[in-house]
C-alpha cells in the first residue's frame, strides 16, 4: 500500500456550533458551514480540512448513531489517500489489522475505509477524486 498524501485532518467534535466558534471565530480559520453538521475550512498546505461530529463518525463508520461502547472515542480522523482503497483493505487485513469498515462508496463520492490507530485515532485509507483532479469538493 502507497500512501500517496495526507487527503485530510479533521478534529472529531461534540458540538458542530462550538466547533465552529472555536476554529472559526477563536482561531480565525475560514470555517464554513456544509450539509448537516459538517464544516470545513480552506487552508493553503492542506488538501482537507473540516469538523466532524462523534455522531456523524459512527454513522458513516458503523451505520449507527453513537460511537460504539468498547472502542477508543477518536478524537480526530487523518485520511491517507492511495490508489485502491479495496487493495489497501486486504492489504491491511493480512497484515492482522483490524479494519473497522471496509471500503464504501460514501454519499459524498470519496471511497473509504477506516481502522483505528492504537492511540484511538480514526484513519481513513481514501481514494479521493476531486483532491486528485485539483478541484474542491462536490
Amino acid at each position: 500500500m502507497e500512501v500517496r498524501f495526507v487527503a485530510g485532518v479533521t478534529p472529531i467534535v461534540e458540538s458542530a456550533e462550538k466547533a465552529r466558534e472555536f476554529y472559526g471565530r477563536e482561531l480565525g480559520l475560514p470555517v464554513r458551514a456544509e450539509e448537516g453538521d459538517y464544516s470545513v475550512a480552506d487552508l493553503e498546505g492542506v488538501k482537507h480540512f473540516g469538523l466532524w461530529t462523534l455522531k456523524d463518525a459512527a454513522r458513516s463508520t458503523f451505520g449507527v448513531e453513537e460511537w460504539p461502547d468498547g472502542l477508543p472515542r477518536p478524537q480526530v480522523t487523518i485520511e491517507f489517500e492511495v490508489d485502491d482503497v479495496r487493495a489497501a483493505v486486504a492489504e491491511l487485513k493480512s497484515r492482522g489489522v483490524d479494519v473497522l469498515q471496509g471500503a464504501k462508496v460514501e454519499p459524498w463520492g470519496q471511497t473509504t475505509a477506516r481502522l483505528l490507530s492504537p492511540e484511538g485515532i480514526l484513519l481513513g485509507v481514501t481514494y479521493t477524486p476531486w483532491l486528485r483532479e485539483g478541484r474542491s469538493a462536490q
